[in-house]
């Protein structure tokens, strides 16, 4: 069987993308191969890291991906899930089938490192929601 390709595409590649990579992953990996990358990847987020552990799934042996290195290569769907702002550093990918846009809040954003991390939490629920929509209609 071969499996849909799907890219989850965000500027830094450390938080966002990297839960929805695993999401994807662990409810349809069967029939999705998912991949994540970033156009100016930064570390890991220990705050996403944390968040997944939460809900069971471990992400900490994720790495960052530059997204140049999915230039040229076919995805069923590309989604970004960068805010508004963010997402003119993220390339197109016009071999892709589908485009999606899931813009969504940046965790720098925050104030405080409790509000990051709570908001990180409110992305990991809103994210699992949207893969679980993702996956029931693709």
């Amino acid at each position: 069987m071969i499996k849909t390709k799907v890219l989850f595409l965000c500027t830094g590649n450390s938080c966002r993308t990297q839960m929805a990579e695993a999401m994807l992953r662990q409810i349809a990996g069967e029939r999705f191969d998912v991949t994540s990358a970033g156009a100016h990847p930064t570390p890991l987020d220990p705050d996403a890291v944390e968040a997944m552990r939460e809900i069971g799934i471990d992400i900490s042996h994720q790495e960052t991906k530059v997204v140049d290195g999915y230039l040229g290569r076919r995805f069923s769907y590309v989604i970004s899930l960068c805010d508004r702002e963010q997402e003119r550093a993220c390339p197109i990918f016009p071999g892709a089938i589908w485009r999606q846009k899931w813009p969504l809040d940046n965790p720098n954003a925050a104030d405080t490192p409790a509000e990051r991390k709570a908001l990180v939490r409110r992305l990991r629920d809103e994210i699992q929601q949207r893969v679980f929509e993702f996956a029931r209609e693709h």
